[in-house]
């Protein structure tokens, strides 16, 4: 790629060259032209009226006349008014110019004046400024058509070469010494992750070393994980870490309009990998060009295939002793070729998860280095309130608080700053938008009704704050945080979480008697939450320990054009019943607190509708202290949980 840079960079400069010597042409034959016309003596311009007088007063001594152009000589000096000047001058020597209809008359003129008359032809241009008059516009022409032609060219195949650079790699090349060094010390967490690629970064550093023992090290790893989770970032601390060349690109970048293209591509990159071993190629997003193929209706893309092909094959046909580990990330491994995924390709698969509690509070420590924070900041409060973010959420949430400190002209980061960060974040910002009184009213109970439940449900987790300011997409906000992370739902927890998200509606009909399009997204929200108990984790005893894979996700259709039904329609009618019930006894769990607790659901209402937002603190005041959770039972001694 550096050889790439310096070839463009010498085409370049030699480009400039010729047009500096082009232009400096043009300046010599310019002024050359312009000595060659010598005049000799200087004439007044004159108008032609004057021109008559003088001969109609016997004072024009001579003329030499060229074409419709006039000079001549004077009998004795007269004082003549020049063309186009307010004040008369001595005019001896003298210019005009003739009409067109002028002829044989203005010749016997001068001759009944004894004028003496010489006729040469008229001025011919030199055959040098023909030559440039004649040529420099096409040479203008072609020029410009050239050059938007090449930058068309390299637009499209993003090569300095232009059209004949398709089959380039458009990979980035991260040297050490040239380019910021990212290190395992850049990624906070993932001691095991990192633990797995200790191997890979000692084989680049020392390949004879496995090589004396026969062994071989894994030739492709994939990074699998959520968006976010630092997938990119870890395979430079890997490059990093080795101090190898890192050829770093996006799956997308195979593939372009022309067939063949991304599969010359391909090649390409391996080449220079393999010129520069021991090397890394990281591949990101790789679902781009690697899901399976021959899928989908209507047949796979052409294109998207042969790249994936050259692919596999490059892949496959390493050499034993070639140092080159390819390094792909994806968060979607499910749509991905098995020929991609078996031993020998891709054989050592890391999953990369959202962070825990103690991780995220590294990784807020690395993302706080250059922000100027207060005494009151606690970091590893602001990571137990940020359950289920990933690397990239607690950046931005960094962000998101510098700047909300800025926005205040605050000398410091403040506690308050993340709080309101994290609001932002997880409720969106708040909308300046005018209610009526009866709109916030139901929104109060609403909200308040969604409070209560939580609150009083043993097992739920625990309220942060509620708000009846438009935030978002929503007119008000019940805002749950878990105090730990979780791996394991039981059915008691979510039978409770079904309880919380009917709760709104449940206090809007107790007070007004009447149900609102407030709740759209809670039944939504209940309606899912209930057809995945029921149908895949077999939280029904009607329908049985079975997983029926209703209500499953499939963000790839390819396999076929939709999903065979591995039930039967009674299985499918007692389903329907089944998370009916479930959203029935839900509903019956939220109407018997609310009912019981009206004094209490006023109390909050109002309370709300007073300060906008309550936090914990003040919702203890109003409601009083919270049942204590239940622990839950110990795991059995055998068997999958």
């Amino acid at each position: 790629m550096e050889d790439d840079k310096k070839d463009s960079d010498k085409l370049k400069s030699l480009q400039w060259r010729w047009l500096w010597a082009l232009l400096f042409l043009f300046m010599v034959l310019y002024v050359f032209q312009s000595f060659s016309y010598k005049t000799e003596k200087k004439a007044q311009t004159i108008t032609y009226s004057s021109f008559l007088a003088q001969l109609e007063g016997d004072n024009i001594k001579s003329v030499v006349i060229s074409g419709l152009d006039v000079t001549g000589e004077l009998n004795k000096p007269a004082m003549i008014v020049p063309q186009g000047g307010k004040q008369q001058v001595s005019v001896t020597e003298f210019k005009t110019y003739l009409p067109v209809f002028q002829g044989q008359r203005l010749i016997d003129k001068l001759r009944a004046k004894n004028v003496s008359i010489s006729v040469v032809p008229a001025k011919k241009s030199s055959a040098i400024m023909d030559i440039l008059v004649g040529v420099l516009p096409w040479v203008l022409i072609i020029g410009v058509w050239v050059l938007l032609m090449r930058r068309t060219a390299k637009q499209i195949s993003g090569g300095p070469g232009g059209l004949f650079s398709f089959g380039e790699s458009k990979a980035k090349l991260f040297q050490e010494g040239k380019t910021p060094k990212v290190t395992f010390k850049d990624v906070a967490g993932m001691e095991n992750t990192k633990r797995e690629l200790l191997e890979i970064i000692e084989f680049l550093k020392d390949p004879g070393k496995y090589r004396t023992f026969g062994a071989k090290v894994p030739k492709g790893v994939l990074l699998v994980g959520p968006p976010g989770t630092g997938k990119t970032l870890l395979a430079r601390a890997v490059a990093g870490e080795a101090g190898v060349p890192f050829y770093s690109i996006s799956a997308s970048e195979f593939i372009e309009m022309f067939v063949g293209v991304g599969a010359a591509r391909v090649r390409d990159l391996f080449k220079k990998a393999k010129a520069s071993q021991p090397s890394i190629i990281f591949i990101d997003e790789i679902d781009a060009v690697g899901r399976t193929r021959g899928a989908g209706l209507g047949g796979g893309h052409d294109e998207r295939e042969q790249t994936l092909n050259q692919l596999l094959g490059e892949m496959d046909g390493f050499e034993p002793h070639e140092a080159v580990i390819i390094m792909a990330a994806t968060n979607r491994p499910d749509v991905l070729d098995p020929a991609l995924l078996r031993p020998g390709r891709f054989d050592r698969h890391i999953v990369i998860d959202r962070p825990g509690l103690k991780e995220r509070k590294a990784i807020m420590e690395i993302h706080v280095r250059d922000k100027t924070l207060a005494p009151d900041v606690d970091l590893e409060k602001v990571a137990r309130g940020t359950t289920g973010m990933t690397g990239a959420d607690l950046e931005n949430l960094a962000n998101e608080a510098a700047l909300i400190a800025v926005r205040k002209n605050k000398p410091h980061v403040e506690m308050k700053d993340f709080d309101e960060a994290r609001d932002i974040i997880l409720m969106g910002t708040v909308r300046e938008e005018t209610i009526s009184q009866l709109e916030r009213r139901i929104t109060a109970y609403h909200e308040s009704g969604h409070a209560l439940v939580a609150w009083e449900l043993p097992g739920t987790d625990p309220i942060h704050k509620v708000s009846i300011l438009p935030r978002g997409m929503a007119m008000g906000v019940t805002q749950l945080l878990p105090e730990e992370d979780r791996h394991y739902y039981p059915r008691s927890y979510l039978m409770n979480k079904l309880a919380v998200a009917l709760g709104g509606r449940v206090a809007e009909k107790l007070v007004f008697n009447d149900v609102s399009t407030g709740a759209q997204n809670d039944l939504k929200e209940a309606t899912e939450l209930a057809e995945k108990m029921v149908a895949q984790w077999g939280m029904s005893e009607k329908v049985g320990p079975v997983n029926l894979g209703r209500a499953e996700e499939h963000p790839f259709l390819g396999r076929e054009l939709a999903q065979p039904k591995r039930y039967s329609e009674g299985m499918a009618w007692l389903m329907d019943r089944e998370i009916r019930n479930l959203v029935e006894e839900a509903q019956a769990g939220a109407e018997k607190i609310l009912s019981g607790k009206k004094d209490t659901l006023d109390r909050l209402a109002e309370g709300l509708l007073k300060e906008e937002s309550l936090d914990y603190g003040q919702i203890e005041k109003i409601i009083g202290s919270p049942k204590r959770k239940p622990e839950l039972s110990p795991p059995p001694a055998s068997g999958s949980v």
